[in-house]
């Protein structure tokens, strides 16, 4: 089993830490520094055996930036340490979120600025590989802001950021972008905004459903799994409830508690009627 570890980026640089569970401490060991300069996002192959990083000399807002890479790294399975692996490719804007889809195949990296998303090639010794063509532009939004590919490895969700109606334009709602996803190509299935748009969400600990918090106050939506084809059945709002459902920092996960029927004792009753928990 591959080793346990911590890794930490600042500006290009990524560090490996060791980590002692019982003394609840970090060690930093050796770091590697990527060619793009900041590094904006990281994700393992999944088979542990690769990390890709995406990294851009741009930042937020007005900083377009004029170096933007995907590099992928071998992970060492005994120490954790990354080694450069094959050449890096160089992407068309900042990259804001990479992901790797279920079979490890492809490399789904999102952009923000202009908003849009790219698909490339993960070759068979986990080298990075060419674009993939999309023979229909995908509806992107107006905010990219991070893609994945859902279990089934059947279809890719792209969440698309909102802005506020400001200086007499009207409000851009965030939404779902929902993919068909085959052989790297993502083909439309259904672009969801309820409300005031979404932001982020984890997915149901029973991969039933999608959690987005919108952008601000307290909106959230639930995206239920649909057919084999990945489309969804049905997207619920959840407007005002909870009161401590705004997403934080750290991305809380809410845990909804259904009320038991027939046959529950009351302790049990008692416990249903809690409110939600909020699990980190």
């Amino acid at each position: 089993m591959p080793k346990a570890v911590f890794y930490q980026s600042i500006g290009p640089e990524l560090a490996r830490c060791d980590i002692d569970v019982d003394g609840a401490a970090l060690t930093r060991r050796d770091a590697v520094t990527t060619p793009g300069a900041n590094v904006q996002y990281v994700w393992p192959h999944p088979s542990k055996k690769f990390l890709y990083v995406v990294s851009s000399d741009g930042g937020p807002g007005t900083i377009p930036g004029t170096k933007h890479v995907a590099t992928a790294f071998r992970i060492d399975p005994a120490s954790g340490a990354l080694t450069p692996h094959g050449q890096s490719l160089t992407l068309q804007s900042r990259p804001i979120h990479i992901s790797v889809d279920g079979a490890g195949e492809y490399a789904l990296i999102a952009y923000n600025d202009p908003s849009s998303v790219t698909v490339h090639r993960i070759n068979k010794d986990g080298t990075l590989g060419g674009l993939v063509n999309q023979p229909v532009k995908p509806d992107v939004g107006i905010y990219a802001h991070q893609i994945r590919t859902t279990p089934s490895n059947r279809t890719a969700i792209l969440v698309t950021r909102g802005n506020n109606a400001a200086g007499g334009k009207p409000e851009d709602p965030g939404a779902l972008k929902v993919f068909g996803f085959k052989d790297g190509v993502l083909s439309k299935l259904a672009s969801i905004a309820p409300g005031n748009g979404l932001g982020f969400g984890p997915r149901h600990p029973r991969g039933e459903h999608l959690q987005g918090p919108g952008n601000r106050g307290r909106d959230a939506a639930g995206l239920l799994r649909g057919s084999a084809r990945g489309s969804p059945d049905r997207c619920r709002s959840l407007r005002g409830r909870p009161r401590h459902n705004q997403p934080g920092p750290r991305r809380s996960r809410i845990v909804r508690r259904t009320p038991l029927r027939g046959g529950a004792t009351p302790p049990a009753r008692r416990a249903a009627r809690r409110p939600p928990r909020l699990r980190r």
